[in-house]
């Protein structure tokens, strides 16, 4: 199923989730601006690489960019291919504006950082010396998943179902995210942890780690300023 819309109204504007989105389609440009070589130095100079995050593997010289620890951070920027960074803004442009809305920018930007970051430290935990880099923003996204699943279970989201052919039908949120959440547990279990490919448990890690954050501060946090009419934010 891949979301289309959601229909939930704002009331502030999603400077963060923006500046993300197009932060995220900048640093990708560049990657590919460098043709393979400079793409593929991008990746493994920026992606996070557990092996050597753990010190139990050093790059190669001339491809460190920056310290190992930075890696957590930079990595979320990063993309693998276009259809890697479109799914993932796909994701955050429809689901990070609600969640923006209702944490505010300032916690939204720490939140969103904090998802990232849990979600690298489950996808650490199975293999500490995998030497694969880990790159996209999915783990980040997954935890603005996990959060909106706690805030909006009920918010209508349009989907597009692939049955042999084009389907579209409105769901509730939560059994569009309910769904996402199984099909990545499902992947998970059924994919070596040492294998390369989808960071799976990155996303399992970060949906967790919305949930857990968003069902705490649920109900403590002001919606914002007064309702406005909906815009094209959402």
């Amino acid at each position: 199923m891949i979301p289309l819309k959601d229909y939930n109204p704002t009331r502030r504007r999603p400077i963060v989730t923006v500046t993300i989105l197009v932060l995220c389609v900048i640093v990708f440009l560049w990657q590919i601006s460098g043709g393979a070589h400079g793409f593929q130095r991008s990746v493994y100079g920026l992606g996070m690489i557990p092996a050597v995050l753990t010190g139990q593997a050093r790059l190669a010289a001339g491809l460190e960019m920056v310290a190992p620890w930075a890696t957590l951070f930079t990595s979320m920027f990063l993309h693998g291919g276009w259809m890697h960074l479109i799914g993932n803004m796909l994701y955050l442009w429809i689901f990070g504006n609600n969640v923006e809305d209702r944490l505010g920018h300032f916690a939204f930007l720490v939140f969103y950082l904090a998802s990232g970051l849990a979600a690298a430290a489950v996808q650490i935990l199975p293999d500490p010396a995998a030497e694969t880099p880990m790159v996209g923003a999915s783990g980040a996204i997954s935890g603005v998943l996990g959060a909106y699943l706690v805030f909006f279970p009920r918010a209508r989201v349009l989907v597009l179902i692939p049955v042999g052919f084009m389907f579209i039908y409105t769901l509730p949120a939560g059994w569009l995210l309910g769904f996402w959440f199984f099909f990545q547990i499902l992947s998970a279990l059924m994919t070596p942890a040492t294998a390369a490919g989808v960071a799976w448990w990155a996303h399992i890690g970060g949906f967790v780690f919305g949930v857990v954050v968003a069902g705490l501060v649920r109900g403590g946090i002001s919606r914002g300023p007064p309702p406005r009419r909906p815009g094209p934010w959402g």
